[in-house]
C-alpha cells in the first residue's frame, strides 16, 4: 500500500493485490474496516515507555500540556467462556484513588495492531487523569502479518469474518468486567466509562456501544450499557450491509468522530473514499454527536507511525486530536460548553470542517 512503506510492483505489493483480490467478496465490516497496517506490526507501533511522569510520545512537541505521572502495565487475561486471549495495556493515572476515582477509556485497535499501538492517546489521556486501557484482538492482531505472505490469505479472510468482528465486541466487554471487577475497581468512576477505537477499532466501538447488524433477520445487538460516551477514529462504513443508518441509528450516547480529509483506505481491489467516514458519522444516532475533519493527512495519521500524512502534519493532528478528545469529554461529563469551541479555534488552521453539537 503506498504511503505504508510498500514499493508498488514490488514481491509483497504484488503478492497482496493477488491476495486482495482473492478476498474481495467478504461481507463482513472486519477487512475493510481495518486501515490494512501492512508493514510489521514492531514497525508500526514501536514500545511505549513503561511509566513517566511526562513519557513522550512518539513525535516532539505531543503532550506539550503540563502532565501528571501515571504508570503503564501489561496483563495477558484469558476469557474462559470463550476461550480466548485478551492481552491488555493498561496506562493508569497516579492520582486514581478511592477518593479521586478515575474515568476509565477503552480503546480498540486497527487490523494488525497490539496492545502497545496508539501510545500517543493512551500516554496523553493518562497523564490527563484518564485510565486508558489498550485491548489487542488476538483474531484480527499482528499476527495477521506473521508467517508466509501467502498464508496471509486465510488470516486476512478469517480477520474479515462476522466471528471476529462480533469477538472484538466481546473482547471489550471481558475487559470492562474484569477492570470493574479487580482490585483497581474502587478507583473506577463507573459513570465515566468511555469506548474508543481506529479503523477497524472504530467500528468495534460503535458495536459496543448501540450499532446493529442484521444476520438471518434477527437483530445483533451488543450495545454495553455502562458504556457513556464514544470516540470514533477513522471509522469505514460496515461494507456488504444495505444500510449504514439502520445500523448505526439506535447509536445514543454522545459520539467524537474524527478523521482528515485525505482519510482514504487503499487497499487493492478495494477502496474506501474519506467521504465514507463523513457517511459514518451523519448516520451515527444521537444529537450530541462532534465532527472534526482534518486537512490533508492519511488514514494512519491517526496510528504511531510518525510520517503518515507528513511528518509536520503528523505531530500537529496528533497534538490536536489529544487536545480534542480531551474538550470532547469534558463537554460529556463535565458540562463545559466552552472547551469545544476553544479547541475549534485554537487549532482552526488544520481543520477543513467541524460539527459540534451541544451536548445534554
Amino acid at each position: 500500500m503506498p504511503g505504508a512503506g510498500l514499493a508498488p510492483e514490488s514481491p509483497r505489493w504484488l503478492a497482496l493485490r493477488r491476495l486482495a483480490r482473492r478476498c474481495g467478496q467478504c461481507r463482513c465490516a472486519g477487512l475493510l474496516l481495518a486501515g490494512l497496517l501492512l508493514l510489521p506490526a514492531a514497525a508500526v507501533y514501536p514500545q511505549a515507555a513503561a511509566t513517566g511522569p511526562a513519557a513522550s510520545a512518539s513525535q516532539p512537541g505531543l503532550q506539550a500540556e503540563a502532565a501528571a505521572p501515571y504508570s503503564v502495565q501489561e496483563f495477558d487475561w484469558q476469557d474462559a467462556r470463550r476461550q480466548r486471549a485478551v492481552p491488555v495495556r493498561l496506562y493508569w493515572p497516579a492520582v486514581a484513588s478511592v477518593q479521586h476515582k478515575v474515568p476509565l477509556i477503552v480503546f480498540s485497535h486497527g487490523i494488525g495492531g497490539t496492545r502497545r499501538g496508539y501510545s500517543y492517546l493512551g500516554q496523553f489521556w493518562a497523564s490527563q487523569g484518564y485510565a486508558s486501557l489498550h485491548l489487542q484482538h488476538v483474531g484480527s492482531d499482528r499476527a495477521v502479518w506473521t508467517g508466509n505472505i501467502l498464508g496471509a490469505v486465510n488470516r486476512l479472510q478469517a480477520a474479515a469474518q462476522d466471528s471476529e468482528a462480533l469477538a472484538r465486541v466481546h473482547d471489550l466487554r471481558f475487559a470492562l468486567d474484569q477492570m470493574l471487577d479487580g482490585p483497581l475497581a474502587e478507583q473506577i468512576d463507573r459513570q465515566r466509562l468511555i469506548a474508543a477505537g481506529h479503523s477497524y477499532g472504530a467500528n468495534t466501538t460503535l458495536l459496543a456501544v448501540g450499532a446493529r447488524l442484521e444476520r438471518g433477520g434477527q437483530l445483533i445487538d451488543l450495545r454495553d450499557p455502562r458504556l457513556k460516551a464514544a470516540i470514533v477514529i477513522s471509522a469505514p462504513p460496515f461494507y456488504g450491509e444495505s444500510s449504514t443508518g439502520q445500523i448505526l441509528g439506535a447509536i445514543e450516547v454522545p459520539s467524537l468522530h474524527i478523521t482528515a480529509t485525505d482519510d482514504i483506505i487503499r487497499v487493492p481491489g478495494y477502496y474506501s473514499p474519506a467521504s465514507d467516514r463523513l457517511a459514518v458519522f451523519e448516520a451515527t444516532g444521537g444529537a450530541a454527536k462532534t465532527l472534526a475533519v482534518f486537512e490533508g493527512g492519511s488514514h494512519n495519521i491517526f496510528s504511531d507511525r510518525g510520517n503518515s500524512g507528513g511528518a509536520g502534519l503528523n505531530a500537529q493532528v496528533k497534538l490536536a486530536t489529544q487536545a480534542l478528545s480531551m474538550a470532547f469529554l469534558g463537554s460529556v461529563f463535565d458540562g463545559d460548553a466552552q472547551g469545544l469551541g476553544q479547541w475549534a479555534q485554537r487549532f482552526g488552521g488544520l481543520l477543513a470542517r467541524t460539527s459540534i453539537a451541544a451536548q445534554h
